[in-house]
Parts: C-alpha cells; sequence; structure tokens
C-alpha cells in the first residue's frame, strides 16, 4: 500500500490534527525534518497538485510514534533502530503494538470490515520473512484492516 494511504487513513481513523501528527512523529525523533505545514502535501491523493510523497523514514517514525503514543515509552529499553523500508506486514504490526491488539481482537476487525481471516492466514502475516509459513501482507488485507480498525475506532464498534 502507499505510504500516503496508511498515513492518510490513520490520521483519519484517529481524528488527528496536523499537529498532532508532527507531535507523534517527534515522540521518536524530535530532529526529524517535519512541521505542520507539511502534513497537507502528504494527504493530498498522489495525482493532486501539491502532493508529497510520504517516505518510509516518516511512516516508520510515525507509527512508532504512535506506540509511544498510546503504550508509553520503556526506558529501560535502548531505542529501536528505525526501519529502512516499511511493508505492509511491518504496518500491520505495528499498529498491533500499538493499540495492543489480541488474535481475538484481529479477528473482530477483520470481520468488521468483511474480510475474515483464519488463524493460520493471520499467523503467517506475522512471521518472520524467512520462515516457511511467513505470508506477504497484500494491499487488499491492510486495506481491509485498517477499515475494520475505523469502524471500531470511528464509531466505537
Amino acid at each position: 500500500m502507499i505510504n500516503n494511504d496508511v498515513l492518510r487513513s490513520i490520521r483519519y481513523m484517529l481524528d488527528l490534527g496536523d499537529a498532532k501528527v508532527v507531535e507523534i512523529v517527534h515522540l521518536v525523533d524530535p530532529a526529524f525534518p517535519l512541521d505542520k505545514a507539511d502534513i497537507p502535501a502528504l494527504l493530498k491523493k498522489e495525482d493532486e497538485a501539491g502532493a508529497a510523497p510520504c517516505g518510509d523514514a516518516l511512516l516508520a517514525r510515525f507509527l512508532d510514534g504512535l506506540i509511544v503514543y498510546y503504550r508509553g515509552r520503556d526506558d529501560t529499553q535502548p531505542p529501536r533502530p528505525v526501519e529502512k523500508r516499511i511493508t505492509n506486514n511491518l504496518v500491520l504490526k505495528k499498529l498491533r503494538v500499538a493499540f495492543q491488539l489480541k488474535d481475538v481482537d484481529m479477528h473482530e476487525i477483520f470481520a468488521q470490515a468483511g474480510f475474515p481471516l483464519g488463524k493460520p492466514e493471520m499467523t503467517a502475516l506475522f512471521r518472520q520473512p524467512g520462515h516457511k509459513h511467513y505470508r506477504p501482507c497484500g494491499d487488499q488485507i491492510l486495506r481491509n484492516f485498517l477499515k475494520g480498525l475505523t469502524l471500531r475506532y470511528r464509531t466505537g464498534g
């Protein structure tokens, strides 16, 4: 999925303002070059005038910032390195951690989106890429997960 779409979906789901998006990114990396004026360009569709691409570095910091924002910072652990490449599987994992979702929650979210996944299918998405049962998370799966999360957090379902 395109990083801008992920950012746009999460921002809508959580009803975050531009300043809050910047604040969340800066929770992980206060020196990251992003300010409130940059956000509208990141939220535009790719074919709109003035659209700016959301790079992996920005999305990684935003997702890590969500984890810190919702779960707090663990000062006993060293800071995690920022991922160089963001995949759909990684987005799924980071959202699962940020919102403290258990397997039951994950199944409910997919079911709410009208896209039920079986237990083996879901666990395959969270395996390491070298594992024999690893399965890459396709755009449709991530899109439905974001849709289900939005239904859960926007409508209280």
